[in-house]
Parts: structure tokens; C-alpha cells; sequence
């Protein structure tokens, strides 16, 4: 849960969609040092809910190699399509472009409406969200 909560503050969004989700993680000998959480939502269909890498391990890589790997797993278990939603800002963002996602919508207010504290990013705050997808 620590790493998770890394990429999304809020446990109980967390746990609301653990259960029925595909979890994934990179590991460095018993260490897991990234995660990332998929849930379908159709036979083709899925959401990546959340990829983390530990901070002290972010931008050597761990994290678009793990992505790629889940994209190729999907993909084998008939996904055709993987959205997510991210901030409208920030490195996410890119991180997701680099890897092929586009953006499909804006979705106002979002981190107002969903979260109970404020989320920032370089001292601005989250409040729209943008949904993101790649065909696979």
C-alpha cells in the first residue's frame, strides 16, 4: 500500500479497486521497487488505476519498463484498449505520452470532486483530470 499511495494519496480510492484488478510489480532481488495496478473493465477493455516507482528509484527507467511489460500482458489477455486518468500537468503526464497514450477527455473538477485533500504538483493544485488511452 505505502508504494501505491505514492502514485494515488487516497487508500480508500486504492482499495476500492485492488480486488478486482491485475497487480504487477519490478522487482530488484526481494525488493519491489515498482507497481502497477490494471483493472478490466470488458473482455478488451481495461484502466491502468496506478503505476509507482519508490521515489528514490524514479527516472532510471523501472517504471516505463514495467509499463511496456504490462502493455504487452494485456494485450496477450485480449485487451485492445487501456485508458487511465492523470493530472493535466506535471511529469506524469509526459510519462504517459512517451509510451503512446493520448488524450481522449478532460474531465473538470475531478480531483476537487473525488479527493478530500488537495493534491499538488510544484505548488499547483490537481483539479481537472485528463483521460488518457492507447490502442494496443
Amino acid at each position: 500500500m505505502p508504494l501505491l499511495l505514492e502514485a494515488d494519496p487516497s487508500e480508500d480510492v486504492v482499495n476500492g479497486y485492488l480486488a478486482d484488478s491485475w497487480c504487477f510489480v519490478a522487482k530488484e532481488g526481494a525488493d519491489v521497487v515498482a507497481a502497477c495496478v490494471v483493472q478490466p473493465l470488458a473482455t478488451s477493455h481495461a484502466e491502468l488505476m496506478n503505476i509507482a516507482v519508490w521515489p528514490d528509484r524514479q527516472q532510471e527507467g523501472i517504471g516505463s519498463r514495467l509499463l511496456r511489460t504490462v502493455l504487452e500482458v494485456v494485450k496477450a489477455k485480449g485487451i485492445q484498449k487501456l485508458e487511465l486518468g492523470t493530472g493535466t500537468f506535471g511529469h506524469q503526464l509526459t510519462f504517459y505520452q512517451r509510451l503512446g497514450f493520448r488524450v481522449d477527455a478532460v474531465i473538470k473538477d475531478h480531483f476537487l470532486d473525488h479527493y478530500l485533500e488537495p493534491i499538488f504538483e510544484s505548488g499547483i493544485q490537481h483539479k481537472d483530470m485528463l483521460r488518457l488511452s492507447i490502442v494496443l
